[in-house]
């Protein structure tokens, strides 16, 4: 895999973390984009069944939150579902810093659920920037919060957000103008300024 170039704000892989590729066969990018794109849409059909079938999931747990992760890249990847083990990285926490970060996110996102906190489009979109800046994962954080934010709308009686591109959520893969919105929208967020990314959500 050392021949294939990252798409600008992804994580950055060691060659561990490499190694865990299940599919030996892929050697291009646009080969794994379209694996980790099947399995991801089997487990967007596994997550709105769980959430339709019954009204007591609760998506704000860890183990959600894992097992999310672990659907949508277990086909792929052998570390899937796992946080990250790297010290020193590029993007998101340190290892020793993702669990209880991942805790806090979800008690204050159980908090700013409460009615009256929050109108629902900044609760699922501020979860969704929080969480991508913990970058609990090796891989597929941006795909996973924003999958984790649309079920949290649902949960909240709201609609799925169309992440800029109509719903083609594959159009954030790759370098293009929507994906360099995308990445702009969230570092205006890192700086408190949730504007560009509330209104990028609904574009």
């Amino acid at each position: 895999m050392t021949a294939f170039q990252d798409p600008d704000g992804a994580t950055p892989l060691s060659p561990d973390e490499r190694n865990g590729l299940k599919l030996r066969d892929i050697t291009f990018r646009h080969e794994l984009n379209q694996a980790e794109y099947d399995n991801i849409a089997k487990a967007e059909a596994w997550a709105w069944r769980r959430l339709n079938t019954s009204k007591r999931v609760n998506i704000l747990t860890e183990d959600f939150l894992r097992a999310l992760h672990k659907r949508m890249f277990g086909d792929v990847w052998a570390w899937a579902g796992n946080y990250s083990k790297e010290i020193n990285r590029r993007i998101g926490l340190d290892r020793h810093l993702i669990p209880q970060a991942v805790h806090d996110l979800l008690a204050d996102a159980a908090v700013w659920c409460r009615p009256g906190n929050m109108p629902m489009d900044e609760i699922a979109v501020r979860f969704h920037w929080q969480l991508t800046k913990i970058h609990a994962f090796p891989i597929g954080n941006g795909r996973h919060a924003r999958m984790m934010a649309d079920l949290l709308l649902y949960r909240l009686g709201g609609a799925a957000f169309t992440w800029g591109v109509a719903g083609e959520r594959q159009g954030l893969w790759a370098q293009s103008e929507t994906r360099r919105r995308y990445i702009a929208a969230l570092r205006a967020a890192d700086q408190h300024d949730l504007t560009a990314i509330l209104a990028f959500a609904r574009s």
